[in-house]
């Protein structure tokens, strides 16, 4: 099977002046998602999809392909990601002759990530015969929406199902199901996700790839920027990197 991982990095980052290529513990911050993208046992291509020439020399210099600019049309923080997918699946189709069976999304905005976990998610698709593989991690008790509160129109303070605060489930292990959230460590789709009536990464059948906490991490911010160094650094510490 012909699996392809996309790592799309636009230029023009606001919060973080170019972000996707500062550096980030002694390497451009796209490097670090390319280098373990290309140790998988799985992968067949690792492409950079980006508008910005500075973010193209850089990828390639670490190993990755950027056989295309992105186009303009495709450019700016206001496109969403499927069409920067279904745009780097057709061009390696009609102008390679490369028709993927499985795509990959890896954010370069998660630094922390390893080859083991894109790995062990493409083993998860494989196995699961679903139509994506999303990973995540289960979320902290105080941020589940059995303990979020929300204040109605009138000004009435509520848990999030519109419960009386004194209704509460007093301890998290009585908690009914588990909760989780997207990490953006890794997405395994497929292709077809794209083309459907409502574009999307899921399709119809989604499993979890479920990681821990340490590993997560989504760049956005200057804060968000120290944070994910820290944790970087203590991930080499306990090498655990």
């Amino acid at each position: 099977m012909k699996i392809v991982a996309i790592i799309p990095a636009r230029g023009g980052s606001q919060r973080i002046p170019g972000k996707n290529i500062k550096e980030f513990c002694g390497k451009p911050l796209i490097a670090w998602t390319i280098l373990e993208a290309l140790k998988s046992k799985y992968l067949d291509k690792v492409l950079v999809s980006t508008d910005d020439n500075k973010i193209a020399a850089v990828s390639k210099e670490f190993g990755a392909e950027v056989p295309f600019i992105r186009p303009t049309e495709l450019s700016g923080p206001a496109i969403g990601i499927e069409p920067i997918l279904r745009h780097g699946y057709e061009w390696l189709r009609d102008n390679d002759d490369y028709k993927a069976d499985i795509l990959l999304l890896l954010m370069p905005t998660a630094p922390l990530r390893q080859t083991q976990h894109i790995d062990e998610a493409i083993e998860n698709f494989l196995k699961s015969k679903v139509d994506s593989v999303v990973g995540v991690n289960q979320v902290p008790a105080s941020h589940t929406p059995y303990w979020t509160l929300v204040k109605n129109e009138a000004g009435k303070v509520t848990l999030f199902d519109g419960s009386h605060l004194k209704d509460r489930i007093v301890r998290s292990q009585d908690f009914p199901k588990k909760c989780y959230c997207w990490n953006d460590l890794v997405y395994v789709f497929k292709p077809e996700n794209l083309y459907t009536l409502k574009p999307n990464l899921y399709g119809e059948v989604v499993e979890f790839y479920e990681t821990s906490p340490l590993y997560e991490m989504d760049i956005n911010t200057p804060e968000d920027w120290n944070e994910a160094e820290i944790k970087f650094k203590n991930l080499l510490k306990i090498k655990i990197r």
